[in-house]
């Protein structure tokens, strides 16, 4: 199958999304009882983008900031680092109990202690961002976009944010930018908006030409009746998943590409790691296969990235996949919550297996 995006645009992904920082301890400590850590820039959608980015493509970063926060100046200059470009209003932070940027507050776990997170979010400066924030018509008509990516976190976060992402998408798809949703439901998000989400959700899947999400993502999100989640064997997860794709199908044409990861917990540090795609009523699957793991957190996120560049690439869907996985089990190996791939090479040779020094 061919899903060409948009011809000649400058940025090849760009992503609606509130940054904030992530602070892990040292050593694999658990927060609690460590006192030396690490600090990152983090959002799920920049993670997404940092594939590409690391590869040589313009991503853009559409999000807010801040005004005079070094926390702000922290994540643009992180941004600068990873390659990707950035827009969005500096908002000024009303003394101490005003906006900020969240905190992400996580450790890695280690064996079968498992991985703790905690999200202080009081005051999020994501919460307020807004189309207006941006010029629209310059990133998608006069600039252009290959692909614009979307989570349901960003879309969830509030109502300010879930106006934005539709504002967003029908700009983007009315000039020929392909739309991809990470539907990944967050109950806590949902809570006392689960009406209103449910058709906003439904509205931008509409509008999307690939869906990523598991099964319960695409029955809590977009209210489709399914099986039960599958065994942990990976041919009743294929054969679930793909009953509820066929579905998915049905109620929304305009969706060529469905994928979702596959993941067994051995322990903090092993993990097996698979995923699956439906492309053009086309399967293909990676059967899950052990992978080291130094961090967790991002590996779908890896995989998403991974998953867009192939389609940016012009590949087959099964070169997607693969480099889908391999770019998520790229990110797991990481203390960063993203995939930094050197060159597509490093990230064919995880996929064969070869760890082999490279000289």
């Amino acid at each position: 199958m061919e899903l060409q995006s948009k011809a000649n645009a400058r940025y090849a992904l760009a992503a609606v999304t509130s940054m904030g920082v992530r602070i892990s301890p040292l050593d694999r400590m658990p927060v609690e009882t460590a006192n030396t850590f690490y600090m990152q820039a983090t959002s799920a959608e920049s993670n997404v983008l940092n594939v590409a980015a690391s590869l040589g493509r313009e991503c853009l970063v559409m999000t807010r900031f801040v005004e005079g926060s070094p926390i702000a100046a922290f994540i643009k200059a992180q941004l600068r680092a990873r390659n990707l470009s950035y827009a969005g209003r500096e908002i000024a932070p009303d003394g101490p109990w005003g906006v900020r940027h969240q905190f992400n507050i996580a450790d890695m776990g280690f064996g079968l202690r498992a991985p703790r997170v905690w999200n202080d979010r009081a005051g999020e400066i994501g919460r307020t961002i807004m189309a207006e924030d941006f010029d629209l018509e310059r990133i998608f008509a006069t600039d252009g976009v290959g692909i614009l990516h979307l989570s349901g976190l960003i879309a969830s976060m509030s109502p300010e944010t879930t106006r934005c992402c539709l504002a967003v998408a029908k700009i983007a798809k009315a000039h020929g930018t392909l739309i991809s949703f990470d539907l990944n439901y967050r109950a806590s998000f949902w809570k006392g908006r689960e009406a209103e989400l449910s058709e906003a959700f439904k509205a931008i899947a509409k509008e999307a030409d690939i869906l990523i999400g598991n099964e319960e993502d695409f029955q809590l999100c977009l209210g489709l009746k399914g099986p039960e989640a599958g065994g942990r064997d990976l041919s009743d997860k294929l054969e679930s998943f793909k009953t509820m794709i066929e579905t998915v199908r049905e109620q929304y044409p305009n969706v060529r590409v469905c994928a979702t990861t596959l993941r067994q917990v051995l322990s903090a540090n092993e993990h097996l790691w698979g995923a699956i795609l439906c492309a053009d009523g086309e399967w293909f699957a990676e059967e899950p296969r052990p992978i080291p793991v130094m961090d967790r957190i991002g590996g779908g996120d890896g995989f998403s990235g991974g998953l867009l560049y192939g389609i940016l690439s012009g590949w087959k869907p099964e070169k997607w996949l693969q480099f889908g996985w391999a770019s998520g089990a790229l990110a797991a190996s990481s203390k960063n919550d993203y995939a930094e791939p050197a060159d597509e090479k490093q990230v064919w040779d995880i996929y064969a297996g070869n760890a082999r020094v490279q000289r």
